[in-house]
């Protein structure tokens, strides 16, 4: 005799597969605040490399050329704000200009986090680098190989053969070479996250202790 039906054994084994089959293909909605941070820093501190090796700032007539390289500066802005920015340093002073800035390549915003400059165009500037506020970061720390003997400032500059620098404003052009590893420590109440970037290479990879 021929059956023309499930029988409610199979309907219920259909649906069951397609029970597990719908959780494993759903999408995970849980964010990782400090993973996305720390990834996009990273990915960041790459593209600053890139840029850098794209665009050689050596020029014989400029006695200070290598104060122009390529560098991503991390900083506090107003009410301990942890921010960071892309640029090169062509002006050779203190200030981000936008005609410094670098443009992030998806959005063509200005890669430069602050909340007065987002305030006044937020369309212009790429608010993610306000890392603060977009991820929740409380705490940017360095290693002291990142900014050894009279370095303080928080900041990596890269030549045209992708070298990481500590420093860009020292007296010689390759005083500040990056000789070991420098680790970007990220403070979240989730945890912490450690960016290497190693000497030499300038290759970034992240980790989560």
């Amino acid at each position: 005799m021929k059956r023309f039906a499930f029988t409610m054994l199979e309907l219920v084994f259909v649906i069951i597969v397609i029970g597990i089959l719908a959780v494993l293909a759903m999408p995970n909605f849980n964010r990782h605040p400090l993973q996305e941070a720390a990834e996009q820093i990273a990915s960041h501190i790459r593209y600053t490399q890139h840029l850098a090796m794209v665009d050689d700032k050596f020029d014989p007539a400029d006695d200070e050329w290598w104060q122009k390289r390529w560098q991503i500066h991390f900083e506090n802005a107003a009410g301990g704000e942890k921010i960071y920015v892309i640029y090169n340093n062509l002006e050779g002073d203190t200030n981000e200009d936008d005609n410094e800035l670098a443009r992030d390549p998806l959005t063509r915003r200005l890669m430069k986090g602050t909340d007065n400059d987002i305030a006044s165009d937020p369309t212009k500037y790429t608010g993610d680098l306000m890392i603060s506020k977009a991820y929740g970061i409380s705490g940017v720390s360095f290693s002291a190989d990142c900014h050894p003997s009279s370095a303080t400032s928080s900041r990596l500059g890269f030549d045209n053969l992708g070298r990481p620098y500590y420093h860009t404003a020292n007296s010689a052009p390759y005083d500040d070479l990056l000789i070991a590893n420098c680790n970007i420590t990220l403070t979240h109440s989730d945890g912490t996250a450690v960016i290497t970037i190693r000497p030499e290479t300038g290759y970034v990879s992240v980790t989560y202790p």
